[in-house]
């Protein structure tokens, strides 16, 4: 971590503008952003396991609101909104 001491007689704007611009120099603030939105690498067997599972509860959904046990509301509250 850049380290900055405040000079004398030196505005608290000015050791401000010293202290990013060490930081911004040291490259510390590209390595934060980048560790800040890292997402690890999903393996393909994991990818495949989610997208059954996607594919079966979409399957059994569509079989519930073809038998009539299941509403076909897609965006609740729009009933609401309608009978406005």
């Amino acid at each position: 971590m850049p380290e900055v001491r405040r000079k004398q007689k030196e505005s608290y704007e000015s050791l401000l503008r010293r202290f990013s611009k060490n930081v911004q120099q040291s490259g510390k603030l590209l390595e934060v952003r980048k560790k800040r939105f890292f997402t690890a690498q999903v393996s393909a067997s994991k990818k495949r396991k989610t997208a059954m599972r996607r594919l079966t509860i979409e399957g059994k959904k569509e079989f519930l609101r073809k038998t009539g046990k299941l509403k076909d509301n897609k965006f609740p509250g729009t009933k609401a909104l309608m009978k406005l």
